[in-house]
């Protein structure tokens, strides 16, 4: 029998219509609600709470009918259910991985990933090198403590599967940092955009000159800096030579969207893996592209630890079509 978190095949890149990605993501959804959906019991009692019977017509349908999932409910399933709560569709024995959220907005939560959920959440950050244009002979250096939290881990062993050389650098000073970086002739630098402007000014009060550095592409996540023009011309005048490349995710979703490589700091959804909708924070109704309003995302390929209509508390201006 098909293990029911395997993965599909991969998209046709870029999606030829708009009509395209909304039958990619009805049919992805469709089996998301029929064979993941049921086996978790966070979510057997939601909608059965909720009147839902997992059908719907179209995306809109789905939106207009199924209930949000909000932080403070998979908090609490967490606290019912420990250590994990209820929200896992697989035997606890076939998940792999086990990440944490930082707990800066409530406490933490743990997420789990079996082996084909974590290579679908791989596969994600590949598009996301891709739109960088990073190759198999570039040389990355990770800037980040190495926690629970799965951006950097995720995005290391993404970078490794791709065959490029990987420095993690974990429990280092700054300074010991930027001498590794010179060192091992890094070319592209992962890290937060405060921390890649940290390190510029550490390089210049150490009197060390980043022009001899070999960084070619900062990619920056987990603050919205990569995206404010100023502060991406900041980093780039910090590192010379550089260019900043933006992306953001969360640990219960993993991975969401790149930035669009002819339009720097604006931020495309990877549509083969997340339903997006952006929707009025204080009464969670649909608004339309030009309007601020708060990311929500159904996760199509996480089946082990699935997310329907996640509010996200992220706040995002969905672009006009054309």
């Amino acid at each position: 029998m098909q293990n029911q978190d395997s993965q599909s095949e991969r998209p046709p890149a870029p999606f030829a219509s708009r009509e395209a990605i909304d039958q990619w993501q009805s049919a992805k959804l469709r089996r998301l609600l029929t064979t993941a959906i049921p086996a978790s019991g966070f979510y057997h009692r939601k909608l059965a709470a909720n009147h839902g019977d997992g059908h719907f017509t179209s995306l809109a349908d789905f939106a207009a009918r199924f209930p949000f999932t909000r932080k403070q409910e998979l908090v609490a399933d967490q606290a019912d259910h420990p250590p994990y709560g209820s929200n896992l569709t697989r035997p606890v024995g076939e998940f792999c991985r086990c990440h944490q959220t930082s707990g800066t907005t409530g406490a933490p939560l743990r997420w789990l990933d079996t082996p084909q959920s974590w290579a679908g959440l791989l596969d994600n950050w590949q598009v996301i090198y891709d739109a960088a244009g990073l190759n198999p002979s570039d040389r990355l250096f990770f800037a980040f403590s190495f926690g629970p939290f799965i951006g950097f881990w995720s995005a290391l062993e993404a970078a490794s599967r791709q065959g490029c050389f990987v420095f993690a650098g974990g429990s280092m000073t700054s300074r010991a940092r930027l001498d590794a970086i010179l060192d091992n002739r890094i070319t592209v630098l992962c890290c937060t955009p405060t921390y890649a402007l940290h390190l510029g000014e550490t390089a210049r009060g150490d009197g060390l000159c980043l022009d001899r550095s070999s960084v070619r592409l900062v990619i920056v996540a987990g603050e919205a800096g990569g995206s404010i023009p100023t502060t991406r011309q900041r980093i780039e005048a910090a590192w010379p030579g550089a260019r900043v490349y933006d992306h953001h995710g969360m640990t219960e979703t993993g991975p969401v969207t790149f930035e669009c490589p002819e339009e720097p700091g604006v931020l495309h959804v990877l549509d083969h893996s997340y339903f997006a909708e952006v929707v009025n924070p204080a009464n969670g109704h649909p608004l339309t592209p030009g309007e601020t309003g708060e990311l929500v995302l159904t996760t199509l390929d996480r089946l082990g630890s699935p997310l329907l209509r996640y509010r996200t508390g992220d706040l995002v201006r969905m672009r006009p079509p054309g």
